[in-house]
């Protein structure tokens, strides 16, 4: 199988029960809820993405004719001055589990990592995964239900992805994280009040963007 990837780097992870973990991202390339093109925002099925997920030619990115090819570069983006922790790798995208695959999981393991998976959690996961979060993602059906964390993007409008729709499913944490949008503010309100009045959620901040690090 060839990877199409848009970007390895590594950074903190920003947002989720994970913040503030050091990780090597790997971003794959492509989503099944939008194809990231602007003008096809508004009739996909996520319409607030606020990622960049097309093409392979960013950072660290492009096409990866093996697992073991994969799993090199997300050796290489882990820095050599850090010798402490076991290192992590964070599967991202678009939608990561349109391309990460039992051979590249095994890769990944031997090449020494953790492996985290944010997916939409449209596709069933792998196994041999250590840290699978789920975000649900307006009306796409939740294949996958359970996991370690379900981060909800909030508010989505009705009926679409609601809290209470998925608290009775299989996850260890439930995080409710602001919708990032024009009405940022008033959102992280609602996100507040919701977790005040609900205490299985956990407010989700995205503090990469508060901080200014990718």
């Amino acid at each position: 199988m060839t990877y199409s990837v848009r970007e390895i780097y590594y950074t903190l992870q920003g947002e989720g029960v994970q913040t503030g973990r050091p990780a090597v991202f790997l971003r794959f390339a492509g989503c099944n809820l939008w194809s990231g093109r602007e003008a096809q925002r508004a009739e996909a099925v996520c319409r607030f993405c606020d990622t960049e997920f097309v093409g392979t030619d960013g950072p660290g990115g492009g096409k990866f004719g093996s697992a073991e090819a994969l799993a090199d570069a997300v050796r290489q983006a882990w820095p050599d001055s850090v010798t402490d922790g076991i290192p992590y790798v964070v599967c991202t995208g678009g939608e990561p589990l349109l391309q990460l695959d039992a051979a590249a999981v095994v890769a990944l393991r031997a090449a020494g990592f953790e492996i985290g998976v944010e997916s939409n959690g449209t596709i069933a996961a792998p196994a041999g995964i250590d840290w699978l979060c789920i975000s649900p993602k307006g009306n796409a059906p939740l294949l996958q239900t359970e996991g370690d964390e379900l981060k909800l993007v909030y508010p989505q409008p009705e009926p679409e992805a609601q809290p209470g729709v998925f608290e009775q499913m299989h996850f260890e944490h439930f995080s409710l994280q602001p919708l990032d949008n024009t009405e940022r503010e008033a959102n992280t309100r609602r996100a507040l009040s919701y977790c005040l009045r609900h205490p299985k959620w956990r407010l989700s901040l995205q503090t990469h963007k508060i901080l200014g690090i990718d």
